[in-house]
Parts: structure tokens; C-alpha cells; sequence
């Protein structure tokens, strides 16, 4: 008999329906019965693509016996992490300070009946105990008797934690700080200090992209002392383009990778790493034009249109990285395979190509591929020309992705997540304007129409659209990155419906979640639910800052609409996390982003005339990188502000700001270029 979680939109909450336990999602009638019966609530928090979730429902929740001690002695509470990021947050950084250790998923949480104050934690457990870790049955009875023989010393635990979790919180401001612009170099020192010298990225395994501080080492170039950060970006972005964390077959990126040199994978792709990551590539392909970029730009993006983007505009959450129960299978090959399904010329640029012809990489079995050997030395090895090596590479990997087309797909996880949405239309407008691709455009531009027609009522949004239905109040990520990508998309094709939107969202961002005595946003809005902790969050980590991207956004936004307000509410954030900021910088490059900005405001290109003569311009300005400078090519439209609605005194005129400093109407394309090359604007 189905549990309630048959009821929930969620996918997520859906895969647990079957099981044995007595499953609540998070509402208020388990949250009532656990305090009128007196037990702890285990809470478990999770999401769709996560194989260790799988894997831990598989040995336990499945689990007739153990479900039988989960229901005698708790209530307990399944959530989806990607629908209540606020849950999330809150009860990972307790984990953190009740255990010393990093979190994950599953998080396994036992909190108090009447204030939900969690008392133990953990994260995966096996069944039985192994893996140096103990057993969740022995858990399960060890917990419920700690909590009905001590609960006083619970009591005195969960109040120095409370405490504890409230210092997280930046504290008040004491004044404006003067802004120093060589905190940039000390997070890109810092960032050189983790950094992989062979492999490219941050840290040890397992190993993440860290888009956000990717972006801070790639937008120094052009500034004094840039090369290092830059290197580190290049060779990062080369080497997980080369590597398994990569699709080479289908396009796309995985969540991390398992080794230090990006081979396997975590194989869950996820929507909030590729619409940074599509980004970042092709803002990397402006600075150096490396054909690898180009490609991983192109994949990605038609991956995103073929298996992410749902028949409304919204995109999917994720891929599982099961299929079959078994991680990876969909991905993974076995050597007779591939050379059965190529020519034997194919076959021998393939093989050497992605390791093919070396011991297998993926459980001692099979094959995962991975850029083994590049097509030069291929083409080295084999004798034959390079160019001729790339048209087989190119035909080889239509016949292995139409080969495994045909096989079991691991699960889709169909919510649509405005947060998640807002960074893809990101990802895709700045690719599709880079490029000069209108396909990636239309796909961002219906991505936006969605949320703007089904996210966005009353004045506020909602977080998740799911069988037709949306619910659930935004929180900040939802707001600030959709605002983002929405300037992103004006760049790309302006719109006035665009623009009013930015300016609601803006709005929204003010009334709702800004913190009116010391500045910065709340995670969550002043008439959300009450938790144990309003978060606000300055730090980047899978996903950028909230706090970081509603700054930048709103003082790009500021500078475009001439809206000191907008300008302000960014410098009381940066203001309130700036003393974190200075003692750790390279934790808030996303924050280091919109105080750069703040310091030196970037330059506003407005481009009014004719529509092809506007194509033109733009595409002569989108030729060079430049992560400081914003470009809109304006049409004729009524009641435009003043700040964009330029007159138009030729074929074709551009204006270019900085702050409130403004040229002369510019009137020849190679006046804007070298206006806009030149180390000082204006």
C-alpha cells in the first residue's frame, strides 16, 4: 500500500511511495503528531539523482525490519533538498557542527518533537555496519533510547548549538569599509595554493568544477597580474573537457568526478552545474579561441535542448546516474562493443583516442571515455592525417550516441526549479550571443516566457513547477539568479517584457528578503515558514552565492536604469560580509565579483539605429571577452527609461557609460571598438 508520498509532486518523494515506512513529507501534520506523541522526528533529506540515496533506500527504507523500527519509534520525514533548499542549508550546517565533518546525501537527521532542533546526525548509513560506519538498525534503537533517558543533556546540547548555528550569521556592520581591490589577488592566491598543477581544478578527490571561482580566475585577464588565474581557469576548463566528468559521447557535464584527474565521474548531471559551466566555456572561448571549447559549447547546449528543456520552455533538474540499479551503466562500454559498431579506421583513431586500448577504467570491466591520447599523436600513431582522424572521431561518436540512444536512460527528474532555470538561461543566452547562435536564444527566451507565465503571480515566485502545477514560495537563489539570467538574455536579444520583469524580480528582491537594519538578503522571505534559523548565506558552493549574484545583479541593473536604490542595496550586502570576505576571499568570488564592481562600475554599451547596422556593432563588440562591460542593442520601442532610450542620430549610434559618466554618441564601429579595447574607457 502506497505511503503519502504517492501524493507529492515530487519525484523524489515519489521513489520512496512503495516503501514500508510511515513516510510524512514536511508539513505541519507531522510536525503535530511528532510533538503529540513524543517522539524524534528523522528527517531525511535527499534528491532524485543521488545514487547514495538510492543506495540507502535500497538496503533500509525497503527494509521490512528496519522500517518497522523507523515506525515505532519516530515519525519520520522524507524531503526533497531540491524543492526545500532552506531545510537543506539548515540542517547540513548542523551536521557540520554536531559531527566536525562535511555533509552530503542522504542527510540523516533526529530532531526534537516541539522545536525540531536536530540532536544527532549523519549521513549515509549501511544497513549493517561496515565501511567503518555503524549499522543503521543499532542507529535506530541507540537514538530512541538517548532520547527518552537524556534528555536534559539534549536539551543543553541543542542550546550551544543553537548558538552556534546563529554565529554563522554575518554579524551587524559597524560602517561603510573601504573596498580594496587586492582581495581579488589574494582569493586567486589562495585558490593557487589548492590548485591541481597537472590536472587543473581545486583540491584532491573527489573533485568539483567550482564554476563561481573559475569565473573570478578567468575575469582578471587584462589586469595587472592576471596570468596566473587565467592558467589556472584554461587548464581546468581543458582538462575536465577532456576528461570523463564530460559526456564525450552525448554532451553535457557529471556532478564531480571520484579521482583528481576528472576520469569517472559522479554520473548525475545536474542543471545547476551546466548552465554556469556552458557559460564559462564560452566566455573562455572569447579569450583564447580553443576549438575544444567551442565544442564542449556546442554539445552541451544541444543536450540541453534535446533532453533538458520540457515541450513548455522550462528546463529538468537531473539525470540519475543509475540506470538499471547500477551507476553509470548507461555511459560506461565494453571495448568488443565499440569496435563492433565502427569501421575498422574508426576504430583505430577511437581507441587510442578515449583509452579504449588500455586496461579498462570503470570497475575493472568496463570503459569510460575520456581524451587517452589527443588527435595529434592519433594522428602520429596511426599515419593518417589529422584532419582525416577528426571526420572519423566525428562520425565514430554518431554511431556510439545513436548506439546508446537505444539503451535503458537513467531517470529524469522533471521539476522545474526557477533557481536552477534562472542559471541556464544564463548559460544559454551568453553562449547563444557569443556564437551568434539564435537556436540557444529561443531556447533561453522560453525558458524565461515559462517562468515569467506559470513562476511568477502576485508579485512573487514560486520555486518549483512540477505536472502542471507550481508551488512552493521562491527563496533568494530563485530571484537573483533568474534576474541574472534575464540581463544575460537582454544582452542577447532585447525585449521589453524582459526588462519590466528584471525590475519586478528587483523590486521583489528589496520587499521580500533584504534585511532592512543590516543589509544583504535572507535565504528565505520575511512570510516563510519560521525555522530554527533564517540563513543568510554569502559564501559560494555548488551553486553561486545568493547574496553574490543578487548584488552583482542588481548593481548591473542599477547602473542600467540609473536606479540608486538597486545600487545602494548591493553595497550594504558587500558591506555586511566584506570582514569574511578579507579573512577568506577566495570562499565568496561571486561577492569579490560585485565589489570589483562597485570600485570600478562596469561599462554600459547602448547600441540604437537600425537593426541590422545594431547586429553589426554588437558582434564586433562580442568578439572580445570582456566580463565588465554589458551591451544591449535597443530597437524602437516606447516608453523606454532614459538611461536606454538613447536617441538615435544616424544609421547607428552608441552611447557608452561608465557609472554616471557618459562618451558622446559614438557613430563609427571602429571608434567603438577602440573606445571599448582601451585599457581606461572613459
Amino acid at each position: 500500500m502506497p505511503n503519502r508520498l504517492a501524493q507529492s509532486p515530487s519525484p523524489y518523494l515519489r521513489q520512496h511511495a512503495d516503501n514500508p515506512v510511515d513516510w510524512y513529507p514536511w508539513c505541519e501534520e507531522a510536525l503535530a503528531r511528532a510533538r503529540a506523541e513524543d517522539k524524534p522526528i528523522l528527517l531525511s533529506i535527499g534528491y532524485s539523482a543521488c545514487h547514495w540515496c538510492h543506495v540507502m533506500a535500497h538496503e533500509s527504507f525497503e527494509d521490512p525490519e528496519v522500517a518497522e523500527l523507523m515506525n515505532r519509534h519516530y515519525v519520520n520525514i522524507k524531503v526533497d533538498r531540491e524543492e526545500r533548499p532552506d531545510l537543506d542549508q539548515i540542517y547540513q550546517s548542523a551536521h557540520a557542527l554536531l559531527t566536525g565533518r562535511a555533509g552530503g546525501w542522504p542527510l540523516t537527521v533526529f530532531l526534537m518533537p516541539d522545536d525540531h532542533m536536530p540532536f544527532f546526525a549523519g549521513t549515509y548509513f549501511p544497513k549493517t555496519s561496515r565501511y567503518n560506519l555503524p549499522g543503521f538498525k543499532d542507529v535506530l534503537v541507540r537514538v530512541a533510547e538517548v532520547y527518552h533517558t537524556q534528555r536534559e543533556e539534549i536539551r543543553r546540547q541543542n542550546g550551544a548549538l543553537l548558538q552556534a548555528l546563529a554565529s554563522t550569521l554575518p554579524p551587524s556592520p559597524t560602517g561603510r569599509p573601504a573596498f580594496d581591490p587586492a582581495l581579488t589577488r589574494r582569493a586567486i592566491g589562495e585558490l593557487a595554493a589548492l590548485f591541481d598543477e597537472i590536472h587543473g581544478g581545486f583540491g584532491t578527490a573527489p573533485k568539483f568544477p567550482h564554476p563561481a571561482e573559475l569565473e573570478l580566475c578567468l575575469s582578471r585577464s587584462g589586469t595587472e597580474g592576471a596570468g596566473a588565474g587565467v592558467e589556472m581557469a584554461r587548464l581546468t576548463l581543458t582538462r575536465m573537457a577532456e576528461g570523463g566528468i564530460y559526456d564525450q559521447v552525448g554532451g553535457g557535464f557529471c556532478r564531480y568526478s571520484v579521482d583528481s584527474s576528472w576520469t569517472i565521474p559522479h554520473f548525475e548531471k545536474m542543471l545547476y552545474d551546466n548552465g554556469p559551466l556552458l557559460a564559462l566555456y564560452a566566455d573562455a572561448w572569447q579569450l583564447a579561441r580553443d576549438p575544444l571549447y567551442e565544442q564542449v559549447v556546442a554539445d552541451t547546449a544541444a543536450w540541453v535542448m534535446r533532453e533538458m528543456q520540457s515541450p513548455e520552455g522550462g528546463y529538468y533538474s537531473a539525470l540519475d546516474a543509475d540506470s538499471e540499479h547500477e551507476e553509470g551503466k548507461f555511459y560506461v562500454w565494453d571495448r568488443e562493443e565499440v569496435a563492433s559498431l565502427l569501421t575498422e579506421k574508426e576504430y583505430a583513431v577511437v581507441a587510442p583516442h578515449y583509452g579504449f586500448d588500455r586496461p579498462p577504467n570503470f570497475e575493472n570491466k568496463h570503459w569510460h571515455p575520456r581524451v587517452a591520447k589527443s588527435l595529434k599523436l592519433v594522428a602520429e600513431q596511426t599515419g593518417m592525417p589529422r584532419e582525416r582522424c577528426r571526420e572519423l572521431l566525428a562520425s565514430a561518436r554518431t554511431k556510439l550516441f545513436t548506439h546508446r540512444e537505444r539503451r535503458v536512460r537513467p531517470g529524469r527528474d522533471e521539476k522545474i526549479l526557477t533557481s536552477w532555470n534562472g542559471l541556464m538561461i544564463r548559460g544559454m543566452a551568453r553562449a547563444g550571443r557569443v556564437f551568434r547562435r539564435p537556436e540557444w536564444i529561443a531556447s533561453a527566451r522560453q525558458a524565461a516566457d515559462f517562468l515569467r507565465t506559470r513562476q511568477w503571480h502576485d508579485g512573487q515566485l514560486l520555486a518549483v513547477h512540477k505536472d502542471g502545477s507550481s508551488y512552493l514560495n521562491a527563496y533568494l537563489d530563485d530571484y537573483a539568479f533568474l534576474l541574472e539570467g534575464l540581463l544575460e538574455l537582454l544582452q542577447a536579444e532585447f525585449r521589453p517584457v524582459d526588462l519590466a520583469f528584471a525590475r519586478d524580480l528587483a523590486e521583489a528582491l528589496l520587499a521580500r528578503f533584504e534585511d532592512p537594519k543590516d543589509g544583504g538578503f535572507f535565504f528565505v522571505s520575511h512570510d516563510h515558514e519560521r525555522l530554527i534559523l533564517r540563513p543568510k548565506p554569502g559564501a559560494d558552493q555548488a551553486t553561486p552565492s545568493g547574496n553574490g549574484v543578487a548584488a552583482l545583479a542588481l548593481l548591473r541593473l542599477g547602473h542600467l536604469l540609473g536606479e540608486h536604490r538597486y545600487l545602494e542595496a548591493a553595497e550594504r550586502t558587500v558591506a555586511l560580509f566584506y570582514p569574511a570576505l578579507a579573512r577568506q576571499p577566495s570562499a565568496f568570488a561571486t561577492l569579490l565579483r560585485a565589489m570589483e564592481e562597485l570600485v570600478a562600475p562596469p561599462t554600459v554599451v547602448i547600441l540604437r539605429g537600425e537593426a541590422a547596422e545594431r547586429i553589426r556593432w554588437q558582434a564586433v563588440l562580442d568578439e572580445t571577452y570582456a566580463p565588465h562591460r554589458l551591451v544591449l542593442s535597443i530597437g524602437d520601442y516606447p516608453d523606454l527609461p532614459p538611461t536606454l532610450g538613447r536617441p538615435v542620430t544616424g544609421p547607428v549610434n552608441a552611447w557608452v557609460c561608465e557609472g554616471v559618466k557618459c562618451l558622446p554618441a559614438i557613430t563609427q564601429v571602429e571608434e567603438l571598438r577602440r573606445v571599448c579595447n582601451s585599457q581606461k574607457v572613459i
